[in-house]
């Protein structure tokens, strides 16, 4: 197991990504759980996170699954941030399939556990996803956010992400319908 997770005592966030998070079985195991875990919780609370009901594990380890293998190719980038033995959050960003949009890529997902909501861990996961995109040469990083989620709205404006686009009305939750709304970061000017 990671030595960094290794002792419970310390609340100093440590970020992992995709390569250290599966190599280790047990880790990738707890990893896996967590993110159901956080992922559900935060879903059934109606959290923006693209379902209505909390996803079933299974859901979870297969998305999981193929963002791990995209960021293998070098087609993803996946982190996690643990504060002490707790997953407090994890986010991901896939590259674009399309061979005209292969410079871009889109960040997925963002989720941070409730308990963790106001510690950092969501600025902390996206700067260090915006770092992998330019590693991997991304020349624009786009998401998606549902219009009512403000402090993820703010979070991303505050790292440099505009506003290109919006959907009024077009998501869905029964009978609520919130804006879809586009941001980017084009890592071409932030060289």
């Amino acid at each position: 197991m990671n030595p960094a997770l290794t002792s419970g005592a310390t609340a100093e966030p440590v970020v992992l990504d995709a390569t250290e998070l599966t190599a280790d079985p047990q880790l990738a195991a707890r990893f896996e759980e967590s993110a159901h875990r956080i992922l559900a919780d935060l879903v059934a609370k109606g959290a923006a996170l693209g379902w209505v009901e909390p996803p079933s594990r299974g859901e979870v380890a297969e998305l999981l699954d193929d963002v791990v293998c995209a960021a293998r190719a070098g087609d993803a980038a996946l982190r996690a941030l643990f504060l002490g033995r707790e997953l407090a959050g994890f986010g991901y960003w896939r590259r674009y399939a399309r061979p005209t949009h292969r410079p871009h890529a889109d960040l997925e997902k963002l989720a941070v556990d409730g308990a963790a909501h106001g510690r950092g861990v969501g600025r902390t996961l996206t700067a260090a996803l915006i770092a992998d995109a330019r590693e991997q040469h991304i020349e624009v990083l786009t998401l998606d956010a549902r219009g009512d989620n403000t402090p993820a709205l703010t979070l991303y404006r505050s790292l440099g992400f505009t506003e290109y686009g919006r959907l009024p009305d077009f998501v869905a939750v029964g009978e609520a319908r919130y804006d879809k709304v586009f941001q980017m970061l084009d890592l071409r000017r932030r060289a």
